[in-house]
């Protein structure tokens, strides 16, 4: 008993480290992301390899509350490095006040990458608020007709209580159980057709309860990652997490399940 207590401690204590050691880099490279990222540029090129033809499908990458397309700097160079081009980063303004708005922007966006692609469908990883804003576009505004493959990292899909302070900002009043929003999504979505694949860590101290950031919905395709040892801010950075998001879109598989818990600690 003791030895289980002590083993849970050091656990959330390098978790904890860890948070804070991505929080101070993400603080640093907060201000790079701060511009949109311009359509032109060709993601392929940041490792310095020049321009490849794309393979797969385009990514499109969505950030969480109050965050930027910084956050993404590493799981980015790990899927470009895997073969996946283009990848881009799609920023919403931190002033929107709804969370329909900002699925109605990426929808434009969407519509605009496979234009210039020639692609006829995307993947989207969506971090925390991200993945609710790209579950609202392919449920409530018709993006399952482009949307293949949705990943979403500690997204509160049913609501988060933490962060009471925050409750001032409409997006945030959003994301709380029982809002208008969240019960939107969870309304009958028939025919959905993207697989979507939720990944919820039992260390994330901004969902509240942690079981939150698992999505069950009757109407959708969903395979839930249950993760150990990680916490909110290393879901996007984490090695082991890219590893997967990577799987998740690569895969064929078309049902619904349920994965075993991964350790990352």
């Amino acid at each position: 008993m003791e030895l289980t207590r002590l083993t849970k401690v050091t656990t959330a204590l390098k978790a904890n480290a860890l948070e804070l050691a991505i929080l101070t880099g993400h603080l640093l490279l907060y201000p790079s992301g701060i511009v949109a990222e311009r359509p032109e540029a060709d993601p392929a090129a940041e490792d310095g390899a020049g321009p490849r033809p794309g393979t797969g499908r385009p990514v499109v990458l969505l950030h969480g509350f109050a965050d930027n397309r910084s956050v993404f700097v590493l799981l980015r160079r790990s899927l470009v490095r895997h073969g996946r081009h283009p990848v881009e980063s799609f920023n919403y303004s931190p002033l929107t006040c709804d969370l329909r708005a900002a699925a109605e922007l990426l929808g434009r966006h969407v519509e605009a990458l496979c234009a210039r692609t020639g692609h006829d469908e995307v993947d989207i990883v969506g971090h925390s608020l991200g993945g609710l804003i790209a579950r609202h576009y392919i449920q409530r505004q018709g993006g399952d007709t482009r949307v293949r493959t949705l990943v979403m990292l500690g997204t509160p899909h049913s609501g988060t209580t933490a962060a009471p302070w925050a409750g001032a900002h409409p997006l945030v009043r959003q994301m709380r159980p029982g809002s208008d929003v969240l019960q939107e999504l969870a309304e009958p979505a028939p025919g959905c057709r993207t697989r979507c694949v939720s990944f919820w860590s039992d260390l994330d101290q901004v969902m509240v309860p942690v079981e939150t950031a698992r999505l069950d919905h009757p109407d959708l395709r969903v395979h839930n990652v249950r993760v150990s040892g990680i916490g909110h801010l290393a879901l996007p950075v984490h090695p082991t997490i890219a590893a997967g998001i990577r799987e998740a879109l690569d895969a064929d598989d078309t049902e619904a399940t349920e994965s075993g818990a991964a350790s990352v600690a």
